[in-house]
């Protein structure tokens, strides 16, 4: 009688120049397979409503001897109760590959892709797909995207929009038109369903700067609201930088009285330095830090910079109405603003008390035709000690205005 195989002994089976199968005489129709390039698998051969079949159980050594002998007593004792494993087994495969294809095509998994192989080489990249993922993956994410329609896209749009964020609307078309046509490039889809949907709406060159009131409304609310938030409020107002490198500030970056952006983290890829007023030091001092190994200053995970920037906008504004109010005796409504409008507020202020707008536009690290070819001359100089006097007026500025010292202020557009 052959003996029963052994883990030596298949370890020490050699291939031959044609497939060979070897039988496991411990149980009938189990066999080692071993092909001539030296892979070992196991096999089981049985018979089914009179016909002979065969049934792969894995490869060897992932598959070991004693495992491939429990799935093929498995597997002959379903034969024994009317079942063909081989059946079953094809079964469970074409629904495994089914679910792989109804996974591969859906908006999450396909956002996922387009993330990594197209937003990823870009400097907004991240901008981009933070706005797709809260704006359409949390919407479309479990939608095929063959099932997507034009009316789909229009009343996303239109949804947004009707929240009372048109541009942002505008911008999530342009980045979904994008996300589309990625598609149509990899031949995922034939056509993009946002092709010919228009704007949301006309956008229109912004000019909101916040009154002396409600800059001191501001100042309150944030101080209200606190971390996060008020925080970021602040620090935004203090130092009329971009929403995106404020929010992205990280301890490296700021020292003592000096925040230093570097060209990858600025819009117009220039370094950028950014003296520090004393009120804003005493901003970033009064931020609890999160553990992390990211160094956000502005975060609630430690593993990432704030999002949600809506909802943050409108805690704060929710709280200045609050204090209007009381302020008036009277129920008061603040038209709307943005994070945006802070920087032009900063801007505006620092023209109020007479910086020349070289040294406001080097505090802003704006580059703008105002000039000519002149302005290109002077952003030569980097207006280190200009642009530390600007921000310091421009934060006794915002004091005097908190404090109600008037006399000390002039001011724009009267009360709200």
């Amino acid at each position: 009688m052959a003996k029963a195989l052994t883990t030596k002994a298949i370890e020490a089976a050699k291939p031959d120049t044609n497939r060979r199968e070897i039988p496991d005489p411990a149980l009938s129709g189990l066999y080692l397979v071993i092909q001539p390039s030296g892979v070992k698998s196991w096999a089981l051969r049985y018979r089914y409503a009179g016909k002979p079949k065969k049934l792969t159980l894995g490869r060897w050594p992932v598959v070991g001897l004693a495992d491939a002998r429990a799935a093929a007593s498995e597997a002959i004792e379903a034969v024994d109760h009317g079942n063909d494993p081989s059946a079953a087994k094809k079964r469970t495969k074409a629904a495994r590959i089914a679910v792989q294809l109804s996974e591969r095509d859906k908006i999450k998994t396909l956002m996922e892709q387009f993330g990594k192989r197209h937003l990823s080489t870009l400097k907004s990249g991240e901008t981009v797909k933070r706005e797709l993922n809260r704006h359409v993956v949390a919407i479309w994410g479990e939608r095929d995207i063959h099932d997507i329609a034009k009316r789909d896209v229009i009343d996303l749009l239109d949804g947004i929009a009707d929240s009372g964020r048109v541009v942002t609307a505008n911008r999530v078309r342009a980045y979904l038109n994008k996300f589309l046509s990625w598609c149509v490039e990899r031949d995922i889809i034939d056509q993009s369903p946002a092709m010919g949907v228009k704007p949301v709406a006309k956008e229109k060159s912004r000019d909101r700067v916040l009154t002396d009131d409600e800059t001191r409304w501001f100042w309150q609310a944030c101080t209200r609201e606190g971390q996060p938030w008020g925080h970021l409020g602040k620090m935004l107002l203090l130092t009329g930088q971009r929403l995106g490198e404020v929010v992205n500030m990280t301890d490296r970056e700021a020292s003592g009285d000096l925040w230093h952006l570097t060209a990858d983290r600025t819009k117009n890829g220039r370094a950028h330095d950014v003296p520090l007023s004393e009120a804003a030091q005493d901003v970033l001092a009064a931020v609890e830090r999160v553990k992390g190994d990211t160094g956000y200053v502005f975060t609630t995970s430690g593993e990432s910079a704030l999002q949600g920037y809506h909802k943050g906008r409108n805690h704060i504004a929710k709280r200045m109405a609050e204090i209007a109010s009381d302020e008036r005796g009277e129920s008061v409504e603040i038209p709307h603003w943005t994070f945006h409008d802070l920087r032009r507020t900063a801007a505006t202020g620092m023209a109020r008390m007479g910086i020349p707008v070289r040294v406001t536009e080097a505090v802003l690290n704006h580059v703008s035709g105002t000039a000519g070819g002149i302005v290109s001359v002077y952003q030569r100089h980097d207006y280190a000690d200009e642009k530390r006097d600007a921000l310091d007026a421009w934060a006794r500025f915002v004091s005097d205005l908190v404090e109600g010292r008037a006399d000390n202020v002039v001011r724009i557009g009267g009360r709200v």
